[in-house]
């Protein structure tokens, strides 16, 4: 039987949106789609609790079986390890356990390939198995990268267990790892299908590390939240003592500290999650230190580095009157409450200056650096010169914002 051929639909019959003639009448389609994103946020205590349903449930479906695939931070597996597998065991979960060496020198595509290599061991579902990452910041950058990449996109939980996890990395939708000698210069936005915060993670972290987050809440409460500065004025140096744990003498207020924080920094990034306006206040502290901390690998932490800058861009803003003297020496004598340095040998006006031209290439041609005024708040600017610069580094080399 000889089937009739079929002609081609005229072009102008086709119901797609958009279709314009150029003026050789070829056709044109313009295609326009909208993907919405919805991804919750929780704070939870006593997440590994078997009496808790939070991690046995997160980011399942109604297909999705007992299998699990765990990245895990080396650290976490050490302290966490066993926890980890009794709860697992109690709510009859199978768990494929992947752990990761997360420092700043592993945040590589080598880290991400290996986290493929292990996802096609396991044999994980697209749409309803799962990746559950269990780390600091640099883990979660990680895998929410590989979870991009993984078939063009499959869901994965966030759970922080630093606090610069919990109030930075853990709760946006970007992802990263570096490339040579350039921080998070390979990445996508992706967002978790979950996040679950649980400060009992910070009991087990040294004084450092807790000093390392707060650089971050330090960031919200000087370009947004006077209150927030405030309490990390009154203190600090306990919250950093008691790792911001429930029971202690602080625990209330570490609380409040973690809620405004993580509500600050989510309340900048949900108008904004593509970052589409390159104008960001979050970007506070963060113009000089993507600099620093690579240079200084691997002697500075994120967050110490961050404050370095926050340290620079408050003595710029001094000396331009956005800042006054008693701001000043308030927000430097907060950075040594919180152990946060305030200098380091790396910031030589030059490097800086380099610092400067690239973060300006990254923001599409303008510096769009924000600059405290006063405390609680902050104004764009697009002319720091490099004079500025280098009497900002002096200031700080001899001595810091609150030297006498």
């Amino acid at each position: 039987m000889q089937s009739t051929p079929r002609s081609l639909p005229d072009p102008d019959e086709l119901l797609v949106s958009g279709l314009v003639r150029n003026d050789d009448h070829r056709p044109n389609w313009l295609v326009q789609a909208a993907n919405p994103v919805s991804y919750e946020v929780r704070m939870v205590d006593g997440l590994l609790d078997p009496a808790r349903p939070d991690l046995a449930r997160a980011g399942t479906t109604e297909l999705t079986d007992e299998r699990r695939f765990i990245v895990l931070d080396k650290q976490v597996e050490r302290h966490y390890g066993d926890q980890l597998r009794a709860y697992l065991k109690a709510h009859d979960l199978d768990p494929y356990l992947c752990t990761l060496p997360a420092e700043e020198r592993n945040k590589t595509m080598d880290s991400v390939s290996h986290v493929v290599h292990e996802l096609d061991a396991f044999g994980i579902s697209r749409r309803h198995d799962p990746i559950i990452a269990i780390g600091g910041g640099v883990l979660l950058d990680i895998v929410g990268f590989a979870a991009s990449l993984y078939r063009r996109s499959t869901p994965y939980v966030r759970i922080p267990t630093t606090l610069i996890g919990i109030v930075d990395a853990g709760v946006g939708v970007k992802t990263g790892v570096n490339f040579g000698s350039h921080k998070n210069r390979l990445g996508s936005y992706f967002a978790p299908a979950l996040a679950l915060l649980d400060k009992s993670f910070l009991a087990t972290l040294d004084e450092r590390h807790i000093s390392n987050g707060l650089a971050e809440i330090l960031k919200i409460a000087l370009v947004k939240d006077e209150r927030l500065f405030g309490l990390l004025e009154r203190h600090g140096g306990a919250l950093v003592a008691a790792r911001m744990q429930p029971g202690s003498a602080e625990g209330d207020v570490g609380q409040e500290v973690l809620e405004r924080a993580v509500h600050g920094m989510l309340e900048e990034l949900q108008p904004n999650l593509w970052e589409s306006d390159l104008q960001r206040l979050v970007d506070y502290g963060h113009t000089f230190s993507p600099t620093i901390e690579m240079r200084a690998l691997p002697d500075l932490l994120h967050g110490e580095a961050v404050g370095i800058d926050m340290a620079l861009t408050t003595a710029i803003a001094h000396r331009r009157g956005l800042v006054d003297e008693t701001e000043q020496r308030r927000i430097g004598a907060v950075m040594r409450g919180l152990k946060l340095p305030q200098h380091h040998p790396v910031c030589e006006v030059g490097s800086l200056a380099d610092a400067l031209e690239d973060t300006v290439r990254h923001r599409d041609g303008l510096q769009r650096l924000p600059l405290p005024v006063g405390i609680g708040s902050a104004r764009f600017v697009n002319d720091v010169t490099v004079d500025e610069i280098e009497r900002a580094v002096a200031v700080l080399a001899a001595g810091g914002l609150d030297a006498r």
